[in-house]
């Protein structure tokens, strides 16, 4: 029997991006899938309204922002199918999207599958592709990074296969075990949400595989805007919260020197770019997270056995499995 798919879009006062998103859905998506909107509290309803436009869309409102994690834990709660897939609302899906990723979850290990993300500048659909994500990687030292990021599309990002995780603007997830495994986190409200969660579900057994049969296209810069300090500041926390919260500890002997680093490599950068505060700013709200982590850490246990980070599909210079 075929899976069938929810589709969770959480967004915030961008009702212009949100149509666009929605008549991609409405032109190419399998029958009997559920497009579920969660308003984050936009002003004035601009989300809903824009979502009424669309009579097979569902719309969940929220009273006021929470942030990417707290919007998509709502809608995954309220989703009805098996297989929920996570969109931004300034992401765009293509003919056939969900074919083979929704095949693949006939596996019951497979937890997660990455679409091939193509960036889309500008509004234009023409030119060379170049890659926004084909999964996402992880390194010893601390980095996460989109696999394939910036690079024109090639041979080497047109194979599926296992990679260590998906990035949530466009992944299709096994919604029972994202929320048996506890979800996004809440505290992290948005930045490394994905990279966290994609830690717990392999440590549930789950598989997370890329497929490049399935295309998304994403308007680069559209999600975030411009950079502010206060942004800055809590990707830096989230990406310093991912490495304690989640590396298993027969691995830290190793991985710390590599992440200490990393550290002082990110420090020098941010300190050129006259960015040097909101940096340490972030990187201390971690450490001060302390009691959390440890926390977080005993409830891992329940989830399965450590496993040693060969385990993982790790790439790149720091280390590699």
């Amino acid at each position: 029997m075929a899976l069938t798919l929810s589709v969770i879009i959480p967004s915030h006062n961008r009702p212009d991006l949100l149509r666009t998103c929605l008549a991609s859905l409405a032109c190419h998506a399998p029958p009997g899938t559920e497009i579920l909107v969660v308003d984050d509290g936009s002003p004035g309803g601009s989300v809903s309204r824009a979502a009424a436009d669309f009579p097979a869309v569902h719309c969940l409102r929220r009273p006021q922002q929470g942030g990417f994690c707290a919007a998509v834990n709502e809608g995954l709660r309220h989703a009805r199918h098996p297989i929920a897939q996570l969109l931004n609302d300034d992401a765009e899906v293509t003919p056939g999207w969900a074919d083979a990723p929704l095949a693949h979850f006939a596996d019951p290990q497979v937890a997660a599958v990455a679409p091939l993300v193509l960036q889309r500048r500008g509004g234009e659909a023409d030119g060379p592709p170049v890659i926004d994500s084909a999964g996402d990687r992880y390194y010893l030292g601390g980095v996460a990074a989109k696999r394939g990021h910036g690079q024109p599309l090639g041979p080497d990002h047109l194979r599926p296969g296992p990679v260590f995780g998906a990035s949530a603007s466009s992944a299709f997830y096994r919604r029972e075990l994202v929320l048996r495994v506890g979800a996004f986190p809440d505290s992290f409200s948005a930045y490394f949400e994905d990279v966290d969660l994609s830690f717990r579900l392999q440590r549930a057994g789950g598989r997370i595989l890329f497929e490049p049969a399935s295309r998304v296209l994403h308007r680069v810069s559209a999600s975030y805007g411009p950079p502010c300090r206060r942004l800055l500041a809590q990707q830096s926390r989230n990406e310093e919260l991912v490495f304690w919260r989640n590396l298993p500890a027969r691995d830290l002997t190793r991985a710390l020197p590599l992440h200490l680093a990393v550290l002082a490599g990110k420090a020098w950068r941010r300190a050129r770019q006259g960015l040097l505060i909101p940096f340490l700013a972030g990187r201390l709200a971690a450490l001060a997270a302390w009691p959390d982590i440890l926390a977080h850490r005993r409830r891992l246990t329940a989830l399965g056995p450590e496993r040693p980070a060969r385990h993982w599909y790790v790439e790149g210079a720091f280390w590699r499995a």
